[in-house]
């Protein structure tokens, strides 16, 4: 099973709103645009039916060095992650 590509998801959503590739791109450009400032801003970005973009603050903690096996010390820092909505979740099990 392969992922679907971005020309994949503009032809798709192009043949499914009868809209040019050019539009699709276009709306989907300015929405991921508007979630990134929204999370920035607010903290989360609420995509109905899908789920929810959310800014963590992440602890600074104790990890490994893989190659040599010595401790190192990991930095605070702010991430970005996806929470899944639960009608999501039920749709694809």
């Amino acid at each position: 099973m392969s992922k679907m590509t971005k020309s994949q998801l503009l032809e798709v959503m192009s043949k499914e709103t009868d809209l040019s590739k050019k539009d699709v791109g276009s709306f989907l450009e300015k929405l991921s645009t508007l979630a990134l400032k929204e999370v920035k801003n607010n903290g989360e970005f609420v995509l109905p039916g899908l789920g929810k973009l959310v800014k963590i603050k992440r602890a600074a903690r104790m990890g490994r060095n893989p190659a040599t096996g010595e401790q190192i010390k990991i930095a605070a820092k702010t991430v970005v992650k996806f929470k899944v909505a639960k009608a999501a979740k039920e749709a694809v099990l």
